[in-house]
Formats: structure tokens, C-alpha cells, sequence
């Protein structure tokens, strides 16, 4: 517990008519964490002495009580006296509270609002009470008070001066509105727990694949590329392989990337198995699924997607290994349930309040077609896996009139890639904002209208993503792409709902399952768009080597190398042009293995090749850094600017005068980025293991409401972004209660390549407790500097952070932003924690 003894006056308050006296000192108090250091909330009364205290305001399943904003909350304090002899009682003082002057104490009991007119003027209470004796045996009852003008926790330190002791009680009470409390659970969180994987043996009941078309086949089919027992044996060892040790080379690419795949294969597996799950229960959804609800799915823990396996065993008295399992597909992944399909006789019995034991294993396709790819790519030019300045480029001058309004670094990348004829890869480093998407589709359609015998793949790291691409390219009206000319390739596992009714078109599908058209079909097409995944798709589809002339690689900082070698390695030759386009400063790959990302694999291919020298030093033959940002007010772009990019990023948003409808809510109106300091309380429901601050969700959407309430800005322009499912979950419920469904509301993940007028970032974390499990499941904001630039440049007018400044602060980069805002008068809320300096950081100036 930290409490920085500051004197200042202490009064007292009458409530008739606030007159005011003053009668003793008081200090302030620091954020004490109550849920990190429990020392707090329990006292040994045996070691105080004779005088018993009771505990003011007690927690309640470990949490402290609620009051409702306006309303005062009263708590009777006793001192018992245990001893025979009389004992003085000095003072009872409020030695501090946050926020100040929200606790009172009293020696009668407050009025309640039937009191009448005489007892109400004549009650008196204040910060301290006078000396007083308590007689042997007797106890005295003193009354604590507490009226909050605003949600949040309410903190109180209470000294009572006891003979020669001094005796102190901490108080918390949170403080909470109409909003928070409709979303209070009444579910106590109890974790599921978790029994040992059971084994489900050599026989089982198969169920059709979900994906697979009636007499579809392949002219390459996809090897099992099974775990070689003596690798496993070694890496559940814990040993680092040799080829690990001696560090990537060319000589040993495939066998580097090999033992990294397997690391986070076998780390995949371990996962599912602590997921298994005993006498759990699946209801019918429509005639052909069963819905099962998976504890932990809503943060990715397990991490299941459609297609991995299900192994469903009846679980009665009688069953024993001898009964059947059943193999079942996820269909679809939901909120906190999955849709599964089994054999149709396993379906037919199935009724409502049978019990199941489940198992989860991964679908191991896509892991099967890394190896693949890595295996695949010891065969690409050594300038594409392992560029260097000596590398020979051939470049021609190719002046060309650009289809939109491009900056001087748009037109030399463009230039650049049209002047492109063989490897070594070019790359478009562009930063947020910068338009590095409205540079890959200049440079796509210069190529399309161009050149007749250009024929293009685009992959990106997501579906999202490659939606985007496509919408940009088929609504340039001067280029006029021909819808036949033109192929959105979807994986097979991809929902058919998922896609918008315009893109559709594009699009190739059989009874609303996306398929990969046969080969003629694919050759006639002059640009493809796909993720990098799905590319695999085209070469077992008979898609040779060299038939693309270019392959451009979008959000390559989000794919690990060996997904970026899908395509690369299937589909690329000496004279394909390969393109990347990226940020290696925003979110990366996605990868579960803390030893893999260790030694590798958590690095994108894009952020490789610029730690080779010729990317490195910027090379223009090589690289264009994008550095004009045209999305951000200059008040947002700075900070992230010299954090991440050498200050050389240039604001170019019109613009940029700060708008009426956030006025009202910003302190300074010139400077758009505003830190609301709120300390609330970190929850749990039933059996899912998210998070959620209903205090922070309530003040989120005090801000939507107040943002709303002008015309000028419309809810589709204002975006949440907050790291816990729940959270999400919390914040959309209270919004559609309010008829308010145009806000988004999503993780950081959800928000990659996207922008929004105004974004609002709710924190969550109240506590320290919890954060290295945050970093072990890659939760949350803090350690995580990509996903806190990722949060901070969506928006284009306005950011406002809600959270709690003493936990977020633990992070040099959130606490670099606190302060920013601090420093530019832009702080609301709790009182600020103590400014720290970090090693190497440089003072951030004022705008």
C-alpha cells in the first residue's frame, strides 16, 4: 500500500447548509491495489491490542460493495473495548480518500431522506472526531459515510488513535451508475475444471468432412508430414536442435523452419488436450448441428477454427473404453460455442440433456502445407530468400499517368514495381495512414491496363484485408476491371454469409460453399485475390510455376515467413515480380509457441528482409518508406511518430480543426487526445474465463452518448477497441438496449487496416495481478508495443483512452501516452501515478 503523506486542511461539513469548520489534518492517498496486495482487506485484530475495529464496508465474494452515484452508502464502525480497564481514544480521523472528501464520518447515524426538517439540520459530520474514552467491556459505534459524484472506486484511509497504537482501516466502496449495474453479472465465475486427456483409441465413428467436394481432386496432393518420433522425443526436452543453435542460413532454411513449425505444432497439441472436457452437454441447432459451449473460446484459449476435429464418447456409468467415439467437424466458431456436425446416426439419437465427454485435435491441413511451403521454398532464387546488395536488379524507366492523386513516394514505388523484372522482392514500407493500399491498386491496375500478358496474384493476411483490395480495384472507374477478369478466391472453409452481397459476383461457389474452380477457369483470370493459406489452393489445382508475372504480398507483417512462402514457393519463379507491402512495427504473426517465437517464427518474412542491409539502409531500389500519413490529426500522429517511426512521420489530414461534437468532452480543444482516468474492478461470469469492467464499459458509453447526441457525427464514425471478449460483449449489450447499433466494437485485431473518426480504447485491467497471464495468452495491451500502435493510429479525429493510469502505466509505452496527454492539459479522472523514466526513452515535447 502507497499513501504519500501530503498535509493539507481537513473540514468538516454540515449538511443544512455546507458551512464549513475546520478541524484537523489529512494527507492523500496513491492507488492502492486491493486485489494485488491482500493485506489491505484482512487485519489480525488479536495483534492490535484490546480495542477491536470492525472492518468498514466489507468485501462481498471479494469484492468491495457497491453505492449508486448521488446516493450516500452508511456503514456503522465498533470499537469494542476487551480489556477491563478504560482506554483512550484519541482521534478518529479520515486520513485521506480518493477521490477527496468522499468519506465522512459521523457519532449518530446519518438521516435517512424520511427524517424530519430538525433531526437533518442538527446532524453534524466531518474528516475527525474528538478525543474520547472507552469504558471497559463497552463498545462505541461510529458511522462512515459515503456519497460519489462520479463512478469508479472510492478509497479511504481511516486512523484511529488508540493509546499509545495507531489503528488503521482501509475502505473500498465502488461507486456505479444505472449502466453498470445492468450488466452486473449474477453468475459467479467458476472455473471449469480440467480432467486428464482420455484416450480415444483405434476405433471411432467418422463423420463427412465439412469441406470436401463429392469426387473433388487434386493433381498435387497435400503430404501427412507426420512429427518424426525421435524430434518430438527431443523438443518435449526442452533441447535446443543444433540447427537452431547455428541460426537461419540458406543451407538450412527448410530444416530451421521445420524444427520451429514443429515447436508450435507440439505446443498446439498440449493446448487442446488441457480443453478436453467431461459430462458436458450440446443442444440442436436447426436439423443438422449441435451447438457445444466451450469455456475460454471467447480469448482464443483454445484456439479453434472450422474444421478441427471433435471426439464426442457418451459419459454414463456404464461406459468404459469399449464405447464408441464419434468424430465431428466444427462448422463454426461463435462467441462461446461451436456449431459441430457428426454421422448422421450419431445425430438421430442425440437428445436433449446427454452427456458427452469431448476431446479437441486441430485439423492439421494448414500446418501440413507450412511444411510444405518451407520444403517447397529451398528452391527459390537465393535473391528472394536471402537478398543483398549485390543482388543485380533489372530496372527500366517506365513513366505512367496514375489512375488517382498520388504523392511523390506513391509514384516512385509505383514506378519502381512497373520497372520491377525478377527478384529480389521490392517493399512498400508503409506506416498507418500512409496509403500503402491505394499504392499496391495503382500499381495493380497500371499492370492490368498496361500489359496484356500481366497476370496477378494478390494475397493477404486476411480475409477482411483481401476484401478490401478487391472493393478497390473494382470500383476504380477509369481502369474499368472486367468482372470476368477478375477472381476472388475464398477458402472452403469461409462462411458464405461472411461475404458482402456485392462480392459475391467474384466469387466461386457450389450450394453456398466456396470451391476453387477448376483450372481453365483459373487460367482465364488476370488478377486472383486470396489469403496466403488459400493460395495452396491453385497449386493443387495444377498452377504452375511462372504463370503469375507478379505476386504482390499485402499485410506481409501479419503472416509468419513460412505462410508467406504458400505462394512464394508454389507459384514464383526467377522472373516473377514479388512485391510486399507492410509495417514490421504493427501487429505480426500469430503464433502460440513461446519457443518458436523465441527462435523465429513469431518474425514475418517482411520484417526479416529488413534487417538485411540493402532494406535496412532504405535502399530506394528496394524499399519506399511511405511517410506521409493522411488519416490522423497531427495531435494523434505525434506521439506514435517518434515512438515508432524516427519522428518522420508527415500529418497531411485536412482538415485537422477540432470538430463540435467532441468539444464538450475535451479539456483543451485544440489538442484530440483525451486519457480518462478510472479506477474500476476486473470481473468474470459464469464459466468463461474473459474479463470484463462493467465501470469502464458504463463510462464508454457515457462518452457515445455525449459524442452522439450532435448530427454532425454519425455512430458508424465512431469505433471501441478494447483486448477481452467480454468487454466487447459488455459494451454491444448496453448499446443495442440503447438503440445505438452503429457503434463497432472490437479487439485490436479486429480494427488492422481500418480507420474511424473518433476511437474510444477501454484498458480493462484494474489490477497488476493478472498481468503475466496476459502475457503467457498474449492478452490485453500492455508488453505487446505493436498492438498499442495498432490501438492508437485508428483514429482519425479523436482518441480517448478510458483505463486505469496506475496499471497501464506499468507499460513505457502507455505510460508515455498517459503522460502526453497529461502534459497537454488532456487528463480527466482519478489522481495521476508518479512519473517514471524509462532507460534510453526521450522526453516527448507538448503540441
Amino acid at each position: 500500500m502507497m499513501i504519500l503523506f501530503s498535509i493539507m486542511s481537513s473540514i468538516g461539513r454540515d449538511r443544512s447548509n455546507d458551512e464549513c469548520s475546520v478541524i484537523g489534518d489529512k494527507g492523500e492517498i496513491g492507488f492502492i491495489d486491493y486485489e494485488d496486495d491482500t493485506s489491505v482487506c484482512c487485519y489480525d485484530t488479536k495483534e492490535e491490542g484490546p480495542i477491536v475495529i470492525s472492518s468498514p464496508f466489507p468485501f462481498m465474494r471479494g469484492k468491495p460493495q457497491s453505492v449508486f452515484v448521488g446516493e450516500t452508502s452508511v456503514y456503522p464502525i465498533t470499537l469494542e473495548n476487551t480489556s477491563s480497564e478504560s482506554v483512550d481514544l484519541w482521534a478518529v480521523t479520515i486520513f485521506c480518500s480518493n477521490p477527496v472528501d468522499s468519506f465522512t464520518i459521523s457519532l449518530l447515524e446519518p438521516p435517512s431522506v424520511s427524517s424530519d426538517v430538525e433531526c437533518i439540520r442538527g446532524f453534524l459530520e466531518g474528516f475527525s472526531l474528538e478525543d474520547r474514552v472507552l469504558q471497559p467491556h463497552r463498545t462505541l459505534t461510529i458511522w462512515l459515510s459515503c456519497k460519489p459524484k462520479d463512478i469508479g472506486l472510492h478509497t479511504s484511509v481511516v486512523h484511529f488513535d488508540v493509546g499509545d497504537d495507531r489503528i488503521e482501516r482501509v475502505v473500498f466502496l465502488l461507486a456505479e451508475d444505472k449502466v453498470s449495474q445492468s450488466i452486473c453479472t449474477n453468475k459467479p465465475y467458476l472455473r471449469v475444471p480440467r480432467r486428464k486427456p482420455q484416450n480415444v483409441g483405434n476405433g471411432y465413428v467418422v463423420s463427412p468432412t465439412p469441406t470436401r467436394a463429392p469426387n473433388q481432386s487434386f493433381k498435387y496432393k497435400l503430404p501427412q508430414y507426420e512429427i518424426p518420433d525421435d524430434v518430438r522425443e527431443f523438443l518435449e526436452k526442452k533441447l535446443v536442435p543444433k540447427v537452431i543453435k547455428e541460426g537461419l542460413r540458406r543451407e538450412n532454411y527448410a530444416d530451421y523452419f521445420d524444427i520451429l513449425l514443429i515447436m508450435e505444432e507440439l505446443h498446439l497439441e498440449k493446448e487442446m488436450r488441457k480443453h478436453d472436457m467431461e459430462c458436458v452437454t450440446m443442444r440442436r441447432r436447426g436439423a443438422h448441428f449441435l451447438a457445444l459451449e466451450v469455456p475460454g473460446l471467447a480469448e482464443r484459449r483454445p484456439s479453434l477454427v472450422h474444421g478441427d476435429l471433435v471426439f464426442a464418447k457418451f459419459a454414463s456409468m456404464n461406459a468404459d473404453n469399449t464405447t464408441p467415439s464419434y468424430q465431428g467437424f466444427i462448422y463454426r466458431v461463435e462467441a462461446d460455442e461451436v456449431l459441430l456436425k457428426f454421422d448422421n446416426e450419431f445425430h438421430k439419437h442425440h437428445q436433449s440433456g446427454f452427456a458427452y465427454s469431448i476431446r479437441f485435435t486441430y485439423n492439421r491441413a494448414n500446418m501440413r502445407r507450412l511444411y510444405q511451403a518451407i520444403q517447397k521454398a529451398t528452391s527459390l532464387d537465393s535473391n528472394l530468400l536471402f537478398p543483398s546488395e549485390s543482388s543485380k536488379r533489372s530496372i527500366k524507366p517506365n513513366p505512367f499517368v496514375p489512375f488517382t492523386a498520388l504523392n511523390e513516394e506513391q509514384l516512385h514505388s509505383v514506378e519502381m514495381i512497373l520497372g520491377c523484372e525478377s527478384a529480389p522482392p521490392y517493399m512498400i514500407y508503409g506506416p498507418p495512414g500512409t496509403g500503402k493500399t491505394m499504392t499496391l491498386v495503382e500499381a495493380i491496375l497500371q499492370l492490368y491496363t498496361g500489359r496484356e500478358n500481366a497476370c496477378i496474384l494478390v494475397c493477404a493476411a486476411s480475409n477482411s484485408a483481401a476484401d478490401h483490395i478487391l472493393e478497390k480495384l473494382t470500383a476504380e472507374a477509369v481502369a474499368q476491371v472486367k468482372d470476368n477478369e477478375i477472381f476472388r478466391l475464398n477458402a472452403t472453409s469461409r462462411l458464405y454469409e461472411d461475404v458482402h452481397p456485392n462480392n459475391i459476383r467474384f466469387c466461386y461457389f457450389e450450394e453456398s460453399i466456396f470451391r476453387c474452380p477448376p483450372l481453365k477457369a483459373l487460367l482465364r483470370y488476370r488478377i486472383i485475390i486470396s489469403t496466403y493459406m488459400s493460395t495452396s489452393l491453385l497449386y493443387k489445382e495444377g498452377v504452375d510455376h511462372g504463370h503469375f508475372s507478379h505476386i504482390f504480398l499485402d499485410e506481409a507483417g501479419q503472416a509468419s515467413e513460412p505462410e508467406t512462402m504458400i505462394p512464394l514457393s508454389k507459384l514464383c519463379q526467377k522472373e516473377t515480380v514479388v512485391v510486399l507491402a507492410g509495417d514490421p512495427k504493427q501487429l505480426g504473426p500469430v503464433v502460440y509457441s513461446k519457443e518458436a517465437v523465441k527462435f523465429g517464427l513469431g518474425k514475418s518474412y517482411l520484417e526479416r528482409l529488413f534487417e538485411r542491409e540493402c532494406y535496412l539502409n532504405e535502399d530506394k531500389s528496394f524499399v519506399t518508406k511511405l511517410r506521409r500519413n493522411y488519416r490522423c490529426h497531427p495531435g494523434i500522429l505525434d506521439l506514435p511518430s517518434k515512438l515508432f517511426y524516427k519522428g518522420e512521420l508527415i500529418a497531411c489530414k485536412e482538415g485537422t480543426s477540432v470538430q463540435k461534437p467532441w468539444l464538450s468532452i475535451l479539456p483543451h480543444k485544440d489538442f484530440p487526445v483525451l486519457f480518462v482516468g478510472i479506477q474500476g474492478s476486473n470481473e468474470r461470469e459464469g464459466n468463461n474465463p474473459s474479463w470484463f469492467n462493467r465501470i469502464e464499459a458504463s463510462k464508454v458509453v457515457d462518452l457515445i452518448k455525449k459524442l452522439t447526441a450532435s448530427a454532425d457525427l454519425r455512430e458508424v464514425d465512431i469505433g471501441v477497441i478494447t483486448p477481452y471478449r467480454q468487454q466487447v460483449v459488455k459494451i454491444n449489450t448496453v448499446l443495442e438496449s440503447l438503440d445505438i447499433p452503429g457503434v463497432k466494437v472490437g479487439s485490436v485485431e479486429q480494427f488492422q487496416g481500418q480507420e474511424k473518426e473518433v476511437i474510444i480504447v477501454s484498458t480493462v485491467r484494474s489490477t497488476v495481478k493478472h498481468n503475466e497471464f496476459d502475457r503467457a495468452f498474449s492478452l490485453g495491451f500492455l508488453s505487446n508495443p505493436r498492438r498499442f500502435n495498432v490501438a492508437i493510429t485508428r483514429a482519425r479525429s479523436l482518441l480517448v483512452v478510458v483505463g486505469n493510469p496506475h496499471i497501464v502505466s506499468k507499460d513505457p509505452y502507455w505510460h508515455k501516452l498517459l503522460w502526453y496527454c497529461a502534459d497537454n492539459k488532456s487528463y480527466q479522472g482519478c489522481p495521476l501515478p508518479e512519473r517514471q523514466h524509462y532507460a534510453g526513452e526521450e522526453p516527448i515535447l507538448e503540441t
